[in-house]
Formats: C-alpha cells, sequence, structure tokens
C-alpha cells in the first residue's frame, strides 16, 4: 500500500472548506484547549484567608450580635465541594463549632470590568497617598489609578503568572518603572501607610477584611470596594449600578488611626 505523499496531502488539506460541524469542533477544541490554559495559570492565585483572621477563639470582634459574640460554624459544601464557613444561629443546639484550620478560605480572581475601574477612579481621583490594590490580578485598577495622578499605585497579588502579566501590561503601556506590583499574600500586607485601598473580594471574606482595615489603616484613609459592600462599614459615597457598583468608605479623620467607619459611628456626606 502506497503511502500518501505528505505535500499532497497538505495542499489538499489547504484546499479544503470545512463544514459547519467541523467548524463547530474546532471551536469547542479551541474552548477546552484555553479553559485548561486558565485552569493551570490562574486558578492557582486562591487566596488563604489566615487562621488569626479566620477565628479568634470562637468569637469575632466588631461585628454581629454584639462586639465579641460567639458566632458557631458550621460546614457547608459549594457546588465544587469546597468547604466554607457559614455562621449557624444561636441557641439551636444543632450545630457545633468546627476547626478552622482544616477549612481555608478561599477567594477566587475575577477581574475587574472597565466601568468597575473608572467608579473605582471616581472615588479615589484627587487623593494623596499610597494608594494599594489588594488582590491586584492583572494589575489594571493599579495601572489605571497610576495615569490617573494616584501615586505611588501598588498591586499585592499572589498567583504569581497574574503578578508577571500585570508587569507585561505595565511594560507595554510604558509604566514598568512607575507602578509597583509585588507577589505577597493581602492578609500579610501592612496597611498601615495606605491612603487609599482598592479591594474586589468575595463577601465571605470582606467580614475578615473589616477587622485588618480597622486595626492597619491610619485615619483619613479611603477604601473602596467593587461588586459587593463592606457588611459593617456605612459608605460616605457609591457609584456605579448592579455588579458594577463599588462604595467607597472613609476612615474618620478625628478619630485614632485604624478607627474604621462602622454602623456605630457617625460619618460625614462625601466632598
Amino acid at each position: 500500500m502506497e503511502q500518501d505523499d505528505p505535500a499532497e496531502a497538505l495542499t489538499e488539506l489547504r484546499e479544503r472548506r470545512l463544514g459547519a460541524l467541523e467548524l463547530l469542533q474546532a471551536a469547542a477544541g479551541s474552548g477546552l484547549a484555553a479553559y485548561a490554559v486558565w485552569a493551570l495559570l490562574l486558578q492557582p492565585g486562591f487566596r488563604r484567608v489566615p487562621l488569626r483572621l479566620q477565628v479568634r477563639g470562637g468569637t469575632r470582634s466588631g461585628a454581629g450580635p454584639g462586639r465579641g459574640a460567639r458566632l458557631p460554624l458550621r460546614v457547608s459544601r459549594s457546588g465544587r465541594g469546597r468547604g466554607e464557613l457559614r455562621p449557624t444561629s444561636s441557641g439551636s443546639g444543632r450545630e457545633r463549632p468546627v476547626d478552622s484550620r482544616r477549612l481555608p478560605v478561599q477567594v477566587p480572581y475575577v477581574g475587574a470590568s472597565a466601568r468597575q475601574v473608572e467608579h473605582v477612579l471616581s472615588l479615589l481621583r484627587g487623593r494623596p497617598g499610597k494608594t494599594v490594590d489588594l488582590g491586584s490580578g492583572d494589575g489594571r485598577i493599579v495601572l489605571a489609578a497610576h495615569r490617573c495622578g494616584l501615586r505611588p499605585a501598588v498591586g499585592y497579588e499572589l498567583n504569581p503568572w497574574l503578578v508577571a502579566l500585570a508587569r507585561l501590561h505595565a511594560w507595554r503601556a510604558g509604566c514598568a518603572g512607575s507602578v509597583c506590583y509585588r507577589r505577597k499574600d493581602l492578609w500579610k500586607v501592612s496597611l498601615r501607610d495606605c491612603r487609599n485601598v482598592s479591594v474586589f473580594l468575595a463577601p465571605s471574606v470582606l467580614p475578615l477584611l473589616e477587622d485588618k482595615l480597622r486595626a492597619e489603616l491610619p485615619a483619613g484613609a479611603r477604601v473602596v470596594s467593587g461588586r459587593f459592600p463592606l457588611p459593617t462599614w456605612q459608605p460616605v459615597a457609591v457609584a456605579g449600578e448592579g455588579l458594577d457598583r463599588v462604595w467607597a468608605y472613609d476612615v474618620p479623620g478625628g478619630g485614632q488611626a485604624g478607627e474604621a467607619v462602622s454602623s456605630r459611628i457617625p460619618i460625614q456626606a462625601a466632598p
């Protein structure tokens, strides 16, 4: 049996027109390949919440029924099988607090849209001091903040692939030496010298983030939260609608550093 000439086979393949089914198969194969690349490169960007921020002796300060009130936790399983800590109703006696050391809270990466970035900048534009993006992903908010005059602008991201992508975007924009992207766990970043903070995190970790912001931010700092509001703080300004909505929160200028705006602290209207 004679073998086909490779050159003739290649010529026939080039001249051949793909049918609808073949085009659909090619598109499906490309989509699966793209998903595989995303799963391998970007999914490692889940950010773990340290134990000391998850449960402090079975209590959490600054929120809930009362300061220092006990919040029993139960385990719920999402569709992907990941354990998640959720408070249970008090007094039921059916749920027992679980050992959070076996249940790390994780936050997936979802990039901010152009409209969300625009709304964040509208609430931070013109403010002096250091600007940081916690969980900066591909760096789009940090780069946009630098371009609108918010300097220095720093992004903290745990996923090394996203940090590399952010630096590539900065290099292509001609800002490689002007913006800073650091591979660091956002829960280990000190915020004591930060005046502007942007966050796009899942609601499951926002109560824990409140504790960190309350403890570290200086007076006069502003926090902008995208997609989901901080649970117990009162916003001074809101921009956007739906999923593009962002909320701004100010640390009282007359209070002590780290005394955050909560539902029990009066706030002033945004200028």
